[in-house]
């Protein structure tokens, strides 16, 4: 019989004190490769604090991150996008007076550690990578629908598309794992929908493996399985969306009567 394989990405006993407040409260989880894993629970609960602690914006009080079954626990943030995990913010954080194809670029610049002299120089080598990084940020602008907006500046985007750069930077360095912190926040009905497809689609074509937080219980429960839900820093429930819809305590803590198309 065949063991069960090791989780791509766990969270063991991890906690995070503010001024003796528990943002975080001794939380375990783990995230199978391939899945898209959703993190849901009331404004508060510890969420981005758990990402922040993930990509090294934060040292943990306690506890441990590991990934590929190798603790990478209080690495800096770029050592952290190294080892092959990457973000977007619940606030987004783009190259705003940049174009989109610029906000592209840069990460791809920054993996393949491009020399500032050679690019001054305009050498042979560096006009190449120029082009092979310049037509891979297209065909990632392509993916995203964004190729019609390539010169435009990042700051002159609808909000939407503003929130697809953003994981399109994020995709540029070629991660394993993908952290989307609320990619639904602010969008309409209908560019949620369109958001949850894309989010599939990124999982298939990039064979990226998708941890995200998310208010809008309409795209968790469509496209994320298993769900982890944290109160007040700690794990909750975790399981499928039907045993999420179906635990009394996330009812009573989170999603309340009437509250699932949130």
């Amino acid at each position: 019989m065949n063991s069960p394989a090791a989780p791509l990405f766990s969270v063991r006993g991890l906690t995070k004190h503010f001024d003796g407040i528990k943002a975080v409260d001794s939380l375990s989880f783990d995230v199978a490769e391939g899945s898209i894993t959703g993190i849901i629970g009331p404004n508060g609960a510890g969420k981005t604090t758990v990402f922040n602690i993930v990509t090294g914006l934060y040292r943990p009080t306690a506890g441990s991150v590991l990934f590929r079954g190798e603790s990478i626990t209080g690495l800096r943030p770029d050592r952290v996008v190294r080892r092959g995990i990457a973000r977007t913010f619940q606030n987004i954080r783009l190259f705003n007076r940049r174009s989109c194809l610029d906000n592209v670029m840069t990460p791809l610049f920054q993996r393949e550690r491009c020399s500032f002299l050679g690019s001054l120089l305009g050498t042979p080598s560096t006009r190449r990578m120029e082009r092979e990084l310049r037509e891979r940020a297209v065909g990632l602008l392509q993916v995203l629908g964004l190729e019609r907006f390539a010169s435009t500046q990042a700051d002159n985007l609808p909000y939407g598309f503003q929130r697809k750069l953003e994981i399109a930077r994020a995709l540029a360095t070629e991660p394993s794992l993908l952290l989307l912190d609320e990619p639904a926040a602010g969008m309409n009905p209908e560019e949620t929908r369109s958001l949850a497809d894309l989010i599939a689609e990124v999982r298939e074509r990039f064979q990226v493996t998708i941890l995200l937080i998310e208010h809008h219980m309409d795209l968790v429960m469509n496209i994320c399985s298993p769900i982890v839900v944290m109160n007040f820093g700690a794990l909750l429930a975790r399981g499928t969306p039907d045993e999420v819809r179906a635990d009394p305590a996330v009812v009573a803590a989170y999603l309340g009567k009437g509250r699932g198309r949130r």
